[in-house]
């Protein structure tokens, strides 16, 4: 499977089990965890939401939150040296940007199973992602 082998492959997580198994599938693809990428997207406070009404959680400390907690799951998986991303804004958006300006090389992501017959097959942020990004998107099905 060397011809396979990538220096850099990115994968999405909406911290649920199925990214995290993702990430196990991206791993084949890269000589060591330090060739993993691992992306989440927040979106942004809502004027309404109680952090933002009473200025108790900022968005830098969400991601701050958010970056520790992927990194200890990354630790108790046995994944070291994984370099961790939280944005702010679009997750599509987020995953394609990155993905383009770190060189990443390949896409790994789990479909998300919807039953809206508007998202047919995979997920609307996989369906996006597959139509923008600059490089192979493999998307796992639930």
């Amino acid at each position: 499977m060397n011809w396979l082998k990538k220096k850099k492959v990115l994968v999405p997580t909406d911290l649920s089990e199925s990214s995290y198994e993702a990430i196990a599938v991206a791993k084949a693809y890269v000589e060591d965890a330090s060739g993993l990428q691992v992306i989440h997207s927040l979106s942004p406070l809502h004027p309404a939401d109680p952090a933002a009404m009473w200025d108790t959680l900022t968005d830098e400390e969400r991601k701050q939150k958010v970056h520790s907690f992927i990194s200890e799951k990354m630790n108790d998986l046995g994944y070291t040296g994984v370099h961790i991303e939280v944005t702010l804004g679009d997750p599509a958006t987020q995953i394609i940007e990155f993905a383009e300006k770190t060189g990443a090389e390949m896409i790994v992501m789990p479909s998300q199973d919807h039953k809206s017959l508007s998202r047919f097959l995979i997920g609307s942020v996989a369906e996006r992602v597959i139509r923008s990004a600059h490089c192979p998107v493999l998307v796992l099905k639930s």
